[in-house]
């Protein structure tokens, strides 16, 4: 037993396979012999019968049941027919069962082995019993007189050894099959335990229970989503990290990935129907990062992989940095810009041109108390406040203006979390400078608090958002810029998942060959989108809002 444990998966399912057959060869065999003897059985019980109902039927035999010396008579009737027929035996009786005839004329006189009750009573008899001769089929027939009384019975046999050597001729052609078939299995079953060892790589079966521990636990170790499909997009494989990610359960194996509650951006990536390397995909509150890629086994294509990395934390450090380094400009543009001014105000001194060196200054400090003194008086969150500041220097040193609607007015216990504030007023600033592409602009922020939430507007001076562009703008991947390294296409994308996030909406409402665009009207109290138009120079307008949580 300790042998076969350890034995080879190869060896294993050989001798496997080998009982089984050994038993299944075994239990046929055995059935077909009990059959074949029933049936052997049968036929000379029939043989048996058939004789003795012609033995009784002969007038002589009848005639000599009414001699004088009626075993005379019968027993070489009795002798002729065994010899005829071949039978063992061939015995005759009369109604007090005492033989006439027998095979051994010792027995003649005697009384019968066996009981002849029944045959006496007028019925044919047939089975197996044992006698003075052995063990024996037999077949019993009453004789009738004439006028159709039992006058006695005639007992035909066959020995059992008779049978039994009748039986061993339909034996040998089994044999011969049963070796045949246990070679043919036997054959087969190294076959099919070679094949067997060439798919598992010649891999024992605690090797592979092994493997599929280690994959088990690096598949559910792994921080990375991993997910599966086979050919006809039913997800085949998915672990702890891909469930977590994207919101599903591992009770998801076998789905199609139609089924699946995941947004149709997601799907496309994962379907391959949007090909590419490290596509970024916005899925609820994540930034994901997926690649696919085909997986082939021996050269035939079974299904996909999707990668899924999570690059939500990377994004918000990203998005920090840059506002850092929006800071660092800002501060920088400021620094150059007073350098700027400090020298124009010596080159006046110089030329002693000393009232028009205290205008220009004059000038100056009130250009900028007024910005900075109009955001404070309209924005109450520090924050925005700041960040609008750090926005308006680096319009500046691009050549651009950023002013603040006329409309604005913020109270920072209305706006809610100032960072999405912060998050769509940022996004939605960049994209209107980059729409400016360096040329000379203005950009227009609005931002506006109600008891409802908090709404936002930006327009940029740029050449506007095509009419066939405008359903595409908010999607993520989405973008009219020239690429350089890093993601393009996220920051209206993560704007429009805020906006949704915190209940509200955003859109872009003007587009290239308007005239004008939406302005609040004065009685505007809720998240509704109600505008004026009033007309403005050609340009993009994006409004925003984002409910108070």
């Amino acid at each position: 037993m300790e042998r076969i444990r350890t034995a080879s998966l190869g060896s294993q399912l050989f001798v496997l396979q080998m009982v089984i057959v050994l038993l299944a060869v075994g239990a046929t065999a055995t059935v077909w012999l009990q059959h074949t003897r029933a049936r052997i059985d049968d036929q000379y019980e029939q043989r048996a019968l058939a004789i003795a109902q012609s033995v009784a039927g002969l007038s002589s035999v009848r005639k000599g049941f009414n001699s004088y010396a009626p075993e005379l008579i019968l027993q070489p009737i009795a002798l002729s027919v065994q010899h005829a027929t071949k039978a063992d035996y061939v015995v005759i009786a009369n109604r007090d069962q005492i033989r006439y005839a027998h095979p051994n004329p010792l027995r003649i006189g005697e009384r019968l082995s066996t009981d002849g009750s029944r045959v006496l009573e007028g019925h044919p008899w047939t089975g197996t019993e044992t006698g003075t001769l052995g063990r024996s089929v037999r077949g019993k027939a009453p004789v009738f007189d004439f006028s159709g009384q039992v006058i006695g019975l005639v007992s035909v046999g066959i020995l059992e050894t008779t049978v039994d050597q009748q039986l061993g001729k339909t034996v040998t052609p089994l044999m011969w099959t049963v070796v045949a078939i246990l070679i043919t299995g036997g054959i087969a079953a190294a076959l099919l335990a070679r094949r067997l060892r060439r798919q598992t790589f010649g891999l024992e079966p605690r090797e592979i229970a092994a493997l599929f521990e280690q994959r088990e636990a690096v598949l559910h170790g792994l921080k990375e989503g991993i997910l599966a499909f086979d050919i006809p997009g039913r997800v085949t494989l998915i672990n702890d990290s891909a469930c977590e990610l994207l919101g599903l359960s591992p009770g998801c194996v076998g789905s199609p990935l139609g089924t699946l509650p995941l947004s149709d951006r997601l799907k496309d990536v994962l379907s391959g129907v949007d090909i590419g390397e490290d596509l970024i995909v916005l899925h609820r509150d994540r930034v994901l990062v997926l690649n696919r890629v085909p997986v082939s086994v021996r050269g035939q294509r079974r299904g996909f992989v999707v990668t899924l990395r999570d690059r939500t934390e990377l994004v918000r450090l990203t998005r920090d940095l840059d506002r850092a380094s929006s800071t660092t400009d800002a501060l920088r543009a400021q620094a150059h810009e007073f350098a700027n001014r400090m020298h124009t105000v010596v080159g006046l001194l110089e030329l002693e041109e000393y009232g028009e060196a205290v205008s220009y200054i004059t000038q100056t400090t009130q250009t900028h108390h007024r910005f900075t003194g109009e955001l404070r008086k309209r924005i109450s969150d520090p924050m925005l406040t700041a960040f609008l500041l750090a926005k308006s220097a680096e319009a500046a040193e691009r050549g651009v203006t950023l002013v603040l609607s006329p409309e604005s007015n913020v109270e920072a216990e209305l706006m809610g979390d100032p960072r999405d504030a912060v998050l769509v007023v940022g996004n939605l600033v960049d994209n209107a400078l980059d729409a400016l592409d360096g040329a000379a602009g203005e950009v227009e922020v609005g931002v506006r608090t109600t008891r409802n939430g908090l709404h936002i507007r930006v327009r940029d001076s740029g050449p506007g958002v095509a009419p066939e562009l405008v359903s595409e703008v908010f999607q993520e991947g989405f973008t009219t810029k020239a690429a350089y390294a890093g993601p393009r296409g996220l920051g209206l994308a993560l704007t429009r998942q805020t906006c949704i996030r915190r209940g509200g909406w955003v859109s872009v409402d003007s587009v290239t060959g308007h005239t004008s665009y939406p302005q609040w009207k004065n009685d505007r109290s809720g998240g509704e989108r109600v505008f004026d138009d009033t007309p403005s120079p050609v340009g993009a307008v994006f409004t925003a809002f984002l409910a108070t949580q």
